[in-house]
């Protein structure tokens, strides 16, 4: 999330009554977690085991429980939870913002768009031209979404990511900053999810289409021009590129890459990136002439194991 203004390292140290190592008008212009932080960004790290991705990433502040050698043109906040100061800097500068309204007077909708009954369109929200949201659609706060985009009924727009931190005491939430950006001339079709990034954008490029209850992890991109079959399941930090058809009931893992014009079919299991251009399928998948030799192959295992044993005799 980019802020509004550029704030100071003193500023931050502050408010979450921190000791800093560094300028105190060390600038922020952002807060980001790790996979999606840009110069000028907040970050933060609790593990020895991540200290250095964060300390070497775009992130220009980081927010850390260990006094360590701070990198030149950076600077270093020091916490004994930097989670839970993480989740402190989030409530501050995009906390959750009650509703009194279905339509949110914050709200922008642009020219030609029909919004139907019992529809919720959260605060901040920007919808454009000539688009249809159907009965009962949840569109929550700071959503974008383009010209001409059609979603169908019960679907909802902007929830929370599923990210948790497991702690003794059981698990605490890492609340999230991030946004739903949907492109011009996407169909969201009925009971779909798509969950808003945790510090970045879940993303649907132009022309894509899904279909019935189809849920998309945070801070995922799915690119143009792309059909999503129904019951699909993509988890987070995921990249479908363009012209991809998954057919329905395909489980996608997260934090990884499916190429250009890649086709998975129906009831698979996607548990590494694959190559665009390429036809698969299983679970998990492999290209799919392969599988079905090999298929093939386990349904002759039978017979060949009778004419074995028979030889035997």
């Amino acid at each position: 999330m980019k802020f509004d203004q550029a704030y100071t390292l003193s500023d931050f140290a502050e408010f979450i009554n921190a000791k800093y190592i560094g300028a105190p008008d060390h600038p922020i212009t952002g807060i980001n977690e790790i996979h999606m932080v840009e110069t000028g960004d907040l970050t933060f790290v609790d593990h020895p085991k991540y200290y250095d991705k964060a300390l070497n990433s775009a992130a220009t502040t980081i927010l850390i429980n260990k006094e360590v050698e701070c990198p030149e043109g950076k600077a270093l906040l020091i916490s004994d939870d930097p989670f839970a100061d993480y989740v402190k800097l989030v409530r501050k500068f995009r906390g959750f913002e009650p509703s009194s309204s279905a339509i949110s007077p914050s709200a922008k909708i642009g020219e030609g768009t029909v919004i139907q009954p019992n529809c919720f369109i959260g605060n901040h929200v920007r919808i454009g031209k000539n688009c249809v949201i159907h009965a009962n659609v949840s569109i929550y706060d700071h959503v974008q979404i383009g010209d001409e985009v059609v979603i169908h009924s019960g679907s909802v727009i902007g929830a929370d990511p599923y990210y948790f931190q497991r702690r003794p005491e059981g698990y605490r939430k890492l609340e999230s900053c991030g946004r739903v950006v949907i492109k011009d001339r996407v169909e969201i079709g009925a009971l779909c999810t798509i969950d808003r990034g945790v510090s970045g954008d879940t993303i649907i490029d132009e022309g894509t289409k899904t279909d019935n209850h189809c849920q998309v992890g945070h801070d995922t991109y799915i690119g143009k021009n792309c059909l999503i079959g129904a019951f699909a399941a993509i988890a987070g930090v995921t990249k479908i590129e363009d012209d991809v058809i998954l057919w329905a009931r395909v489980a996608i893992n997260k934090d990884i890459v499916i190429g250009k014009g890649a086709v998975v079919l129906a009831v698979s299991a996607v548990d590494k990136s694959i190559e665009g251009g390429k036809t698969y399928f299983g679970a998990p998948v492999m290209e799919a002439r392969q599988k079905w030799k090999e298929m093939a192959m386990i349904r002759r295992l039978p017979d060949l194991f009778e004419k074995k044993r028979g030889h035997s005799h």
